[in-house]
């Protein structure tokens, strides 16, 4: 894009010049309603700021949660020994035992167990326990001698409230979960009562968040490391603060750093500075946690598929694509899924041909034209042009909050489905960022790189750090 602060450069790239003016004027409408000018950065991360500094001050529903997560102890990538680590996301739970060889590299072998639709439903807790007790009866695990149980680093990827560095309560379901009785309670303590249920010899030492595993993942590899990051089914990032700056945090001792959690996804929940469309609020009202996690719910893989089907289907009732025409299957929530996203952004054929294959052949979708296929895409592009804008602007909101690190080299260990295969999802981030962060820091400092498998690792490297406090 040329002038990112003005909103014709966000519009001429999506109207389809041979379509009619009735649908270049619903088009335009839409890619102006969905657009994230660089004033509205701006306005986004002045909004951060408020925020964070409030979340940082005291507890608060209507600000970012910024949890303390009694992580203190920066990895050196010299650590060494073999941890067990679960890592439960939205889709898979991954049981994982972990070797640290001491030189920033690492040996993993994992089983990824599918969440069944059930388990998201009712038996969360009991079917983590019992796919744990499958990966040791496989690898053939057991407590070490003199001891009943095997340590565990627990990575939990929904918001909880941590009362300990292995206690948390759940405070809200998120990615299509809705397990009952849970919210509110330490979800340690349901997940060791499931393990006590079925016999598993395991104890969880450390939990944490998917994006503090990735954080320390990073850290082991990369000791310039300040933020993790997921952008995938969901997303969040953690970061290291100064204990100083943690005003909430009971203990006098206020030396030294601990990584805090932002739970990001929560920002803005009353929609006062995010480009929120009819498109985002017929999502939420149909949502789990209606009115909660709103910008996740902007820049997430569960989600971006389903503004877009909203979206499309605006434009179908106005009978500007596909003749008017729908399909059961198209009809149905969350059946455009992000993954097709991806393919239809990179399909740069002459007919669109891979365009569709996905409408015709996978969604069922009465014979489209080639403005019916270049209508779609276009329409993906907005909605993912604004994920990876807005995912710049929380990324370079929560540098800009500690200039001093920017004075030196910074890495960011990010892990997830959006930021490895949506279509130069990276290198977006960085081309937005520089405008906020700036070239030199962006172009020399700045590090963006794959935390592949973070969660686990991190898990295990936080449950070594605990184990040994107690052995010491």
């Amino acid at each position: 894009m040329s002038d990112t602060n003005d909103i014709q450069t966000f519009v001429q790239p999506y109207l389809v010049p041979e379509g009619s003016d009735e649908l270049n004027a619903n088009l335009r409408a839409m890619a102006e309603s969905f657009a994230v000018t660089d004033d509205k950065i701006r306005e986004i991360i002045k909004g951060f700021h408020k925020s964070m500094a409030a979340g940082l001050e005291r507890d608060n529903p209507d600000v970012l949660p910024m949890i303390p997560t009694y992580v203190h102890r920066r990895p050196t990538g010299k650590e060494t020994g073999t941890f067990l680590a679960l890592d439960l996301g939205g889709t898979n739970l991954r049981v994982c035992q972990v070797t640290l060889n001491g030189d920033t590299t690492y040996t993993l072998v994992q089983q990824k167990f599918t969440i069944t639709p059930e388990a998201k439903e009712t038996r969360l807790w009991d079917f983590v326990a019992e796919c744990v007790g499958v990966f040791l009866e496989e690898h053939d695990l057991r407590p070490a001698a003199g001891r009943r149980t095997i340590p565990c680093g627990y990575t939990f990827s929904f918001p909880i409230f941590q009362t300990g560095i292995s206690s948390g309560n759940l405070s809200m379901w998120n990615k299509g979960f809705a397990v009952p009785n849970s919210v509110g309670r330490d979800v340690v303590n349901l997940t060791q009562s499931a393990f006590q249920r079925h016999h598993v010899p395991v104890e969880v030492v450390a939990i944490l968040n998917d994006t503090v595993g990735t954080l320390m993942t990073s850290g082991y590899s990369q000791p310039d490391t300040q933020m993790g990051i997921i952008f995938g089914t969901g997303t969040n990032a953690a970061y290291w603060e100064e204990l100083a700056a943690i005003h909430k945090w009971p203990s006098a001792d206020r030396s030294g750093e601990m990584v805090v959690n932002l739970e990001w996804g929560a920002f803005d929940n009353a929609t006062e500075v995010l480009p929120y469309t009819p498109h985002d609020n017929k999502l939420n009202r149909k949502s789990h946690n209606h009115g909660l996690q709103v910008f996740e719910k902007m820049i997430s893989g569960l989600f971006l598929g389903e503004v877009v089907r909203n979206a499309v289907l605006t434009l179908v009732d106005r009978r500007l694509v596909f003749e008017g025409r729908s399909s059961d299957i198209f009809n149905k929530s969350y059946t455009f899924d992000t993954a097709y996203m991806s393919e239809i952004v990179s399909d740069d054929s002459p007919d669109l041909a891979l365009v569709k294959t996905v409408l015709e052949s996978t969604l069922d979708l009465p014979p489209t034209t080639l403005v019916d296929r270049k209508i779609v895409k276009n329409v993906c592009n907005m909605v993912g042009s604004r994920s990876v804008r807005l995912s710049a602007a929380a990324m370079s909101a929560v540098l800009l909050a500690r200039p001093a690190l920017m004075k030196s080299s910074v890495s960011i260990g990010i892990d997830g489905s959006m930021y490895q295969f949506y279509p130069n999802f990276e290198a977006d981030l960085y081309s937005v960022s520089r405008t906020f962060l700036g070239h030199d820091f962006v172009d020399n400092r700045l590090k963006l790189h794959l935390a592949k498998d973070g969660s686990g690792v991190g898990a295990a490297i936080v449950a070594m750090t605990v184990d040994q406090e107690r052995s010491n």
